[in-house]
């Protein structure tokens, strides 16, 4: 019970975190055993030649996509809805990965059984397609594919015209797949998920311990014991004396104990409360920004693992095979790409980690993956009792295994834990995939980007693999904000940089490098050997009149979840025992408080703004002196010289910069056909990319504008 409420306090790892066969082991050793004895089997096991992997798909529904609009030489689309069947050999060593896969239940002939919604956009004519098929991780459930790329409506459920936008990944041919991979999205409303069997002990119940972290903007009474709208773990016993309620009022600051007659697991209905396993009620509410641990056993945990082992074969099945369900005949898609944002970015690097491009058949599932706005983090994806939604913020979802170490491809050693470790450390040669990591400015101050190109005692660059690129999309927010800007949660108008803009560059060149070798544009990031990236208390950032800086970016901390968690995916210590922080660095700025590195949109290179991939809570959202979720920051530049010498504000005054309207939007036309010759951006990017460029001088210079 002690190390559930001890205090957030700073200390030193022990090198020795458990046993195995009775002998003791470091992290490092405990976690090479786990990933190591699936190579270890292969002497004494043999996979099976007729792996199952894909057993049918069913097809729910199938129509035309808008109205039969023809999408250049790959002509009309359409889009296919259904479930795809799978079964996986638990002794095959590309699922021996799996957590808990050795207490799946198994059919007759052995192995486990499991299915997942997908959503395919195809051409009818699947061969006029350019051999490419782009799966999407999709983001709680959800699809941003179109909305991004093809700059659409968003939608769930895509098909009408509004809905393919200008129609960019289909002009280029691409074939658009979904497949669930998360258990625990909320039901319904045109979300996929997978649908994994419950991990039993010869027919017994598992139990474990689990930790539900609950922060709230206004007084609540009660709240889901599930991540946001998510389906929540059950408590196994109300009555337990072992469940345990906590609260601190930071993130790093000691936790109270909550007396246990002040709270029960229960709903407030109708003024009444109600039992309800799946809900925490506090006795006088939940208090505004303060961080409530609720820790406790739940049972039945589903094998979370096999998410990722169904994208896995769903892609497998289309490279190696034929579909006639899907209409996809053999040698159709010559290749495989991933991309994810946020969550599912975080979702592709745990795939890379834990070994899953490698299928059944030891084939190589995906041969590109592009990595969005993760930072550093990986995930809940393949542990017992896991949280997928869990993430990691500034002030939200604390301490859930998202930012841990290692945080580079290449392996390091850290010399506090005694681990040496890699990201990409086991991934076999044959199936290595061709990587982007792409990321913008808040990526550094809320999601410890830096660790992923810097030594782990922050004292110099890493060097890139050679099928690694990475891309730092400089004065950007995690998800580009509105255009004009608005103020949101933070105290700031929200960032609305359209870097968003370079992608579709990226996308092709990715799709390039897979298919013939052609190497994509140069790697672009703040680089400690430039100066660009640098210690938070090194960063030089103006004073400007009425913008406070953060007290410190989102942390990455040594913390240990136990002595089985590195072995067996099993977390026993909950809240993890929190040890010393890895040194996160951010990019340093100009004079303006623009950044120095990383690519440019041309409206940072000439800007009428300053930029920020940070944003401080508005009081009305959290602590007025942390950083908001998410968040980056716009402060226009003072319109006139008299404004500037009125306000205090060091920066120069937009009339001082540029002498005219045209010659600010030659200045960025200039700054643009840079970007499209060093093939960071489409030409066919240019008219929206300066018209926007027009509205915003417009914004902020136009008579009357009160911007």
């Amino acid at each position: 019970m002690q190390s559930r409420v001890a205090p957030f306090v700073p200390g030193v790892i022990s090198d020795r975190i458990g046993t195995i066969d009775s002998q003791p082991v470091t992290l490092f050793e405990a976690h090479m055993t786990r990933t190591a004895s699936p190579f270890l089997a292969l002497i004494f096991l043999v996979a099976s030649a007729a792996s199952a992997e894909v057993v049918r798909i069913e097809v729910a529904s199938r129509a035309d996509l808008a109205g039969g609009r023809s999408f250049g030489l790959a002509g009309p689309y359409e889009k296919l809805v259904g479930t795809i069947y799978f079964e996986v050999d638990p002794g095959n060593s590309a699922n021996r990965i799996i957590t808990d896969i050795d207490f799946a239940p198994r059919n007759a002939a052995g192995r486990v059984e499991f299915h997942s919604d997908f959503f395919l956009i195809k051409p009818k004519d699947v061969t006029r397609g350019n051999g490419t098929v782009l799966y999407e991780v999709s983001n709680r459930g959800g699809k941003s594919l179109l909305s991004g790329f093809n700059r659409a409506a968003g939608s769930r459920d895509p098909q009408t015209d509004a809905e393919m936008g200008d129609g960019f990944l289909m002009r280029n041919g691409f074939t658009l797949l979904w497949v669930g991979w998360q258990f625990d999205v909320p039901l319904g409303d045109g979300r996929l998920r997978v649908y994994p069997p419950i991990a039993t002990d010869n027919g017994n119940t598992i139990t474990g311990v689990v930790r539900s972290e609950v922060v709230v903007r206004q007084k609540e009474f009660d709240r889901s014991l599930a991540d946001r709208n998510h389906v929540a773990y059950a408590v196994t016993d109300p009555a337990d004396p072992a469940n345990v309620m906590t609260v601190r009022d930071t993130v790093e600051g000691p936790r109270r104990v909550i007396p246990r007659s002040q709270w029960t697991f229960a709903r407030l209905e109708d003024g009444k409360i109600v039992p309800d396993r799946t809900r925490v009620y506090l006795e006088g509410g939940f208090e505004p920004h303060k961080i409530y641990d609720i820790v406790y056993t739940s049972q039945d945990p589903p094998v979370v693992g096999l998410g990722p082992a169904a994208v896995r074969d769903a892609i497998s099945r289309l490279k190696y095979g034929s579909a006639r369900e899907l209409s996809i005949p053999a040698g159709a898609i010559e290749r495989a790409l991933a991309i994810g944002r946020s969550q599912s970015g975080r979702f592709l690097r745990t795939f890379l980690y834990y070994g899953f491009n490698e299928d059944e058949r030891h084939r190589k599932a995906f041969d590109g993956i592009i990595a969005h706005v993760a930072g550093g983090g990986r995930g809940s994806f393949n542990h017992r009792f896991a949280q997928p939604s869990r993430d990691g913020h500034p002030f939200l979802n604390k301490l859930y295994p998202s930012d841990i170490f290692p945080f580079t491809d290449v392996v390091q050693s850290d010399p506090e834990t005694d681990m040496r470790d890699g990201l990409l450390a086991r991934v076999n040669p044959e199936v290595m995939p061709k990587i982007f990591y792409t990321n913008s400015s808040y990526e550094y101050w809320g999601r410890a980007a830096s660790l992923i190109h810097t030594t782990v005692d922050g004292s110099d660059d890493i060097p890139l693999m050679e099928n690694v690129r990475i891309y730092t999309f400089a004065g950007g927010q995690h998800g580009v904000g509105r255009f004009p800007p608005r103020q949101t949660s933070g105290q700031q108008l929200s960032n609305p940089n359209d870097y968003f803009w370079m992608m579709p560059s990226l996308l092709l060149a990715m799709n390039r490098w897979a298919a013939d070798g052609t190497p994509p544009p140069s790697s672009s990031y703040p680089r400690i050997d430039n100066d660009d990236l640098v210690l938070p208390e090194s960063l030089n950032f103006p004073q400007l009149p009425g913008v406070g800086l953060p007290a410190a970016p989102h942390k990455a901390y040594r913390v240990i979840y136990g002595p089985e968690f590195v072995t067996k995916g099993i977390v026993t210590v909950e809240p993890p025992e929190v040890f010393s922080e890895f040194p996160v660095m951010v990019p340093q700025v100009d004079a303006d408080g623009n950044e120095r590195g990383g690519l440019k949109m041309p409206e940072i290179t000439v800007p009428l703004a300053t930029y920020t991939g940070w944003n401080l809570f508005h009081p009305e959202f959290g602590p007025e002196d942390v950083l908001s979720n998410m968040q980056g920051s716009y402060i226009p530049f003072p319109r006139t010289r008299s404004d500037r010498q009125r306000s205090g504000d060091p920066r120069r005054s937009i009339e001082e910069r540029y002498r005219s309207r045209e010659q600010y939007l030659g200045l960025v036309t200039e700054a643009a056909l840079e970007l499209v010759e060093e093939g960071y951006l489409l030409a066919e990017a240019l008219p929206p990319i300066l018209s926007q460029a027009g509205r915003h001088w417009d914004y902020l210079m136009e008579v009357g504008s009160d911007r």
